[in-house]
């Protein structure tokens, strides 16, 4: 592991210390959040796994509705009941913040009504499949609000997980090589010295001075 390059003093030596603790109490904070946005992102895609199945359960049924009343009447009709819809679905997006991570969050407003085409001509049932479809509408935009909140916690996760590793297997492993260094050099100079002034003393004693 290659070591910072600094001087070996006993200055760098407590700034690199006060580093490492910082870089240490960085690491444990990223870590937690780590794991709390794993548990987040699991705690997502398992919702969305459910409103999926809801949905995909909820659409098979009007599409077999739906069959029924083609096979009540001919597709010229169905087509003409459903060209001209009265009713507008207006979606408001705002943003909510998980865990740090800023996801959009939709809100749905309908106005009108999906039946405006003449009773006489259409079977009854069609009234049950739009019906069946319109139930469907403000699930379909929940999924979508959750499928991206799990694509942006998914990138956030990659995010965070690169600076835990950095943090874990460079910065902080060159920090403590680096410590280790000047605590060796700093160690090196007082055996030096030691050695240097029992030689004076020794020279001292016997006079030669």
């Amino acid at each position: 592991m290659a070591i910072l390059k600094v001087n070996p003093n006993r200055m760098e030596l407590l700034k690199l210390r006060k580093r490492r603790a910082i870089a240490q109490r960085g690491h444990k904070l990223l870590k937690d959040k780590l794991d709390e946005l794993m548990k987040q992102f699991l705690e997502q895609v398992r919702k969305n796994r459910k409103l999926r199945k809801e949905i995909e359960e909820k659409l098979a049924k009007a599409y077999q509705i739906f069959a029924i009343a083609r096979s009540e009447s001919s597709a010229e009709i169905i087509e003409e009941a459903l060209l001209y819809p009265h009713m507008i679905t207006t979606v408001k997006i705002s943003e909510k913040r998980l865990m740090g991570v800023r996801v959009p969050e939709f809100e749905t407003e309908q106005e009108g009504t999906f039946d405006c085409y003449g009773l006489s001509t259409t079977p009854a049932i069609l009234d049950k499949a739009l019906l069946s479809l319109n139930e469907i509408v403000p699930l379909l935009i929940k999924l979508s609000e959750a499928e991206k909140a799990v694509e942006l916690i998914a990138v956030e996760i990659e995010k965070t997980r690169r600076r835990v590793n950095a943090l874990e297997h460079v910065l902080i492993p060159q920090l403590n090589e680096t410590v280790k260094y000047i605590n060796m050099k700093l160690d090196e100079a007082e055996r030096e010295n030691r050695t240097r002034l029992m030689k004076i003393k020794e020279i001292v004693a016997q006079g030669s001075i």
